[in-house]
């Protein structure tokens, strides 16, 4: 296909990126560390490691795996924290020992942390201590046999790290008690994988072989995990680093890494791109905490910032935020959910710095479009292919459509993941021979090859660039005894882009809001809780029995009950 996009690439973007370049993510990896050993790879809280530290720590935490009985090459190894210097370390050390890498959302329930771990059957995690009442509560039922908890100030030194850990246990009570049979704290861990020979597996790697499993509701239904190979990661990186490149410094970076890192958005555009810049990754353990974020950016000259509208509209709204030093930014990429034009438009007036969108998916490890970086103000698309990767438009037949035509995206390049785990049928609904993936997303592209999301094919609801799957809300909605059935949809929000709302069938007449708001704390992260509950005598059905979802939205699709 004609690949008419090129022409609108910024200068010094290359067209192709050889997906080859490194047998593995370690070894593009163990470059940075080589070039900018003495430079700073990650802070929080006031604490830096460079990144000759960050590989010494994570030798130790390879060398702990690899003294762990019934742990080889292949295995998976949960990691279940926030933005902490501990996740940098423990991710880089599993890939280090030939591990598989399953990111874990530590706002999961028990039900849904349950899934995860013995879906991807991990033999080992590593979890803040914080969630640990939550792994206590399903471990049991799953594969995993070595446990590692750490606490938030582990790795801040003597003596921050012993206040930040005293006044999260005591003082604010962030820390429900647990019991976990034979669990090793973090420094232990490090402590024995550096009395430990080398626990270096990663030579033996290639480009086939898995590095994440990266867990998502793909096109439909229950959580599934992507397979992202070395190859994939290694390619997305490449990419990002091809299209983001004309605009950075190498060793002068700093970029703000509020988005979590167990998100595949972070993951590769923040932690792993900006590492091959020699940049540093400053961690904002909790974005949410708007007064705090501003406070640890005063005097932080920082020159680039990722996020989702919602945490750029946030900032905007945050006191003290437009009197922070922006002279040193120079990008700032918006993606996971749509960028809104009115918060682009005063995060320019604000900052000088336009906000671009880019696209992508958990399927594609994620980045598949980025606006060019020479574009001075926002587009409304996600921009253009990035670097060996195509899109095309196609319609319900699988015929390709013409320009400015909608239809459903489609992506093909090296960054496409090998499929999902242990699901061929899910697999082969999205991924064909010829390696296109089906995204799922009606969008069209214009003649210069700009590709504009104009609605979604899927189901899922977009909670501030959070994935929520209807069928698994309403699988839990339905387990409360007093429901008879339900039917969640997505509603807008001027503040998460959407959120949840579920449509109820009463089988109790005594069934109440209330009650079904303390349900779902118990079984559903925080993202995926409604927001409103319409209690209705019958739900829109076909024929033969499914949920219309479309009319559905139609006569429930208002954020409050009828009449709000």
């Amino acid at each position: 296909m004609e690949r008419v996009w090129l022409d609108n690439y910024t200068e010094g973007v290359p067209a192709e990126i050889d997906p080859d370049a490194y047998p593995s993510l370690v070894d593009l990896a163990d470059e940075a560390i080589r070039r900018f050993a003495g430079r700073p790879a990650f802070e929080n809280m006031g604490v830096r490691i460079t990144f000759a530290e960050l590989d010494r720590l994570a030798s130790d935490f390879s060398g702990f795996l690899s003294t762990r009985s019934g742990i080889a090459k292949g295995d998976r190894v949960a990691l279940m924290m926030p933005n902490i210097l501990q996740y940098p370390v423990a991710l880089l050390g599993t890939l280090q020992a030939g591990l598989v890498v399953v990111n874990t959302n530590p706002l999961y329930t028990a039900r849904e942390l349950r899934h995860q771990l013995a879906d991807s059957g991990a033999r080992a995690i590593v979890v803040l201590e914080n969630f640990g009442h939550e792994l206590e509560e399903c471990i049991g039922d799953t594969e995993v046999e070595h446990v590692v908890v750490t606490a938030l100030g582990d790795m801040l030194g003597f003596p921050k790290s012993s206040l930040v850990n005293f006044v999260v246990r005591h003082v604010k009570k962030l820390v429900p008690r647990f019991r976990i049979d034979g669990a090793i704290r973090w420094k232990d861990a490090l402590a024995a994988g550096a009395a430990a020979a080398p626990g270096r597996n990663a030579g033996a790697l290639s480009g086939e072989d898995l590095a994440f499993l990266q867990y998502t509701g793909g096109t439909t239904g229950v959580s599934k995990g992507a397979m992202l190979t070395h190859r994939n990661m290694v390619a997305n990186v490449l990419q990002s680093d091809g299209f983001l490149r004309p605009a950075a410094r190498e060793g002068e970076e700093i970029i703000v890494t509020a988005l979590p890192l167990y998100h595949i958005f972070a993951l590769t555009a923040n932690c792993l791109t900006y590492m091959r810049f020699g940049g540093m990754n400053l961690l904002i353990t909790n974005p949410r905490d708007m007064p705090g974020f501003v406070k640890t950016l005063k005097g932080v000259r920082f020159t680039a910032i990722t996020g989702v509208n919602t945490l750029f509209n946030g900032l905007l709204n945050a006191a003290g935020f437009e009197a922070l030093d922006f002279s040193a930014l120079r990008m700032t990429v918006g993606g996971g959910m749509a960028v809104q034009s009115a918060v682009a438009r005063r995060w320019k007036e604000v900052t000088g710095v336009a906000l671009l969108e880019a696209y992508g998916l958990t399927e594609t490890s994620p980045a598949a479009c980025i606006n060019p970086l020479h574009l001075k103000d926002y587009t409304g698309t996600v921009g253009v292919p990035v670097s060996s990767t195509e899109c095309r438009v196609i319609d319900e037949s699988g015929k390709a459509l013409p320009a400015s035509t909608p239809g459903e995206l489609c992506v093909r390049g090296p960054q496409v993941m090998k499929g999902y785990w242990n699901r061929p049928e899910e697999t082969s609904k999205v991924l064909d021979e010829a390696g296109w993936l089906r995204t799922g997303d009606i969008a069209e592209m214009d003649e210069g090859g700009f590709v504009r999301i104009v609605d979604r094919k899927k189901d899922m609801i977009l909670v501030s660039g959070f994935n929520v799957y209807p069928n698994e809300v309403e699988e839990v909605i339905s387990n409360h005894p007093e429901v008879l059935e339900a039917g969640a949809i997505g509603v807008s929000d001027e503040h998460s882009g959407e959120v949840v709302k579920i449509v109820v069938v009463k089988r109790s007449p005594g069934l109440t809001e209330e009650s079904l708001h303390a349900f779902c704390r118990e079984n559903l992260a925080g993202y995926k809780r409604p927001r409103y509950v319409e209690f209705t005598q019958e739900l829109p059905k076909s024929n033969v029995g499914k949920i219309l979802r479309r009319e559905l939205r139609e006569q429930f699709g208002h954020p409050g009950p009828a009449g709000e």
